[in-house]
């Protein structure tokens, strides 16, 4: 099927045109004329399958149909809800360039920067609000956003509302818009707390669903170095001489984490810059548009800052330290491989990352190949990457440790992919944290641990 098959209207499809789509995803072929009909619409789509043109192209085509009567101002008619601020700058952008032939007027409000200029976008009227929801409670308790002529609301990344902590927000917001109304409600992930919610926003919805999280794209070319934890810094610095890595999007656990991985690479000659949530917000979007521009060929992210990064034909992504949530390794690596574009993901495992690496499997049924053919210089000495495979406990050489007693040493194989990481991811930037010191917690105890076989 093409763009032009699904009822768009002429200014719409020459935006296409020019943007160079001509095929719709799976998610857009679905949803598009679902929403065309004005249907409420229930999306479960894993982030890099065109979920943002899958509700912001019918969306300016109904505003653009619907006759409105004439006021005193221009009221707000739809309100796309984000929870980040690097998300809701790239939905505008998508609605600028989806509707660049439309007289609709759209604008993106965020925290982290003065209100001013938004303030003043408010005043002069819109149609479409993109926005975050502490700012636009913000605003909305001072006068500037009134929601009472509202016709369409959507709420996109659901599940990542949550793990921010954001969900009460958007039960206040949603207690100041008409009940009458269409909703699209979007989430890569449906835990009972995400269902619940939408049962509370959504009427008789129509649901599409596509790729589910526990998936990976088959356009990706995943693959795991196992390396010593103080190694991965040369480790990268070697891979990124391959100039196959036109762009490479770095992740981290940590902001300090990312910070450090920026340092190596500037001292061994590479452009690199950090996004995460320390940063100001006119130093992210700098080094995103830098990124974006190819003027920055990597970019070191914690994953909530990297939500909404959408770059054209991003060739790698590289896994510097393996989430501890599993569900984050398929987001994390669906930044590449996109629209049936190639992509290829390397993810470096070090000892005390094996149990991570274990659950991620597990989730997305797929044994991930183990790079054994090179042997890296690492400071002047020849130091080979380990070779075989997880499944026969393969991992790299360790250094010689004062041994636990069996009984304590096997205790945290048994629930730390599981328990013990889930419990973790929270919200904030140190979702995916490195690991705590405490007595009693996995990671605290010492002494190589031999993964077991994995089995699904």
């Amino acid at each position: 099927m093409k763009f032009d098959q699904l009822n768009l209207i002429e200014p719409i499809l020459r935006a296409l045109q020019e943007e160079g789509y001509v095929q719709p995803t799976p998610i857009q072929e679905q949803a598009i004329p679902l929403v065309l009909d004005r249907k409420d619409l229930l999306g479960c789509a894993q982030t890099g399958t065109g979920k943002t043109a899958a509700f912001s192209i019918p969306v300016l085509q109904l505003l653009h149909s619907r006759v409105q009567k004439p006021q005193p101002s221009r009221p707000i008619r739809c309100l796309i809800l984000t929870p980040t601020r690097e998300l809701a700058i790239q939905i505008e952008e998508s609605l600028k360039a989806y509707g660049r032939h439309l007289p609709l007027r759209h604008a993106v409000i965020f925290g982290g920067v003065p209100q001013r200029a938004q303030t003043e976008t408010l005043k002069r009227g819109i149609d479409i609000l993109v926005a975050t929801p502490g700012r636009l409670l913000d605003l909305m308790q001072q006068g500037f956003v009134h929601l009472q002529s509202l016709e369409i609301f959507i709420l996109d990344e659901a599940d990542r509302m949550l793990d921010m902590g954001f969900v009460h927000d958007v039960r206040r917001i949603l207690t100041k818009i008409p009940a009458k109304r269409q909703s699209l409600f979007f989430s890569a992930t449906m835990p009972p707390e995400i269902q619940k919610l939408a049962d509370t926003i959504l009427v008789n919805p129509s649901m599409v669903e596509v790729a589910p999280v526990s998936s990976t794209a088959d356009t990706i070319e995943q693959t795991i170095f196992f390396v010593e934890k103080n190694d991965k810094k040369h480790l990268l610095v070697k891979l990124l001489k391959d100039p196959k890595i036109k762009s490479a999007l770095v992740f981290t656990r940590t902001k300090h984490g990312a910070d450090k991985v920026v340092k190596d690479l500037h001292k061994a000659g590479y452009t690199a810059e950090a996004i995460h949530g320390n940063k100001a917000q006119n130093a992210r979007q700098r080094a995103l548009n830098n990124f974006k521009a190819g003027t920055t060929r990597v970019l070191i992210a914690t994953d909530i800052a990297a939500r909404g990064i959408d770059v054209d034909s991003l060739s790698h992504v590289i896994n510097y330290e393996i989430p501890n949530v599993p569900e984050t390794y398929v987001h994390r690596i669906g930044r590449t491989g996109r629209a049936g574009m190639s992509g290829v993901a390397y993810s470096f495992c070090d000892d005390e990352e094996m149990a991570y690496l274990k659950d991620i499997q597990r989730l997305i049924k797929k044994q991930i190949p183990v790079e054994t053919n090179h042997a890296w210089s690492i400071k002047g000495a020849e130091v080979p990457l380990v070779t075989g495979h997880i499944h026969n406990n393969s991992r790299p050489a360790a250094p010689k440790k004062k041994a636990k007693p069996q009984q304590q040493r096997n205790q945290p194989a048994q629930g730390q992919g599981q328990g013990q990481s889930s419990s973790r991811s929270s919200s904030g930037e140190g979702a995916n944290s490195a690991k705590p010191k405490g007595k009693g917690r996995p990671w605290h105890k010492k002494g190589p641990r031999k993964p077991n076989p994995i089995s699904y």
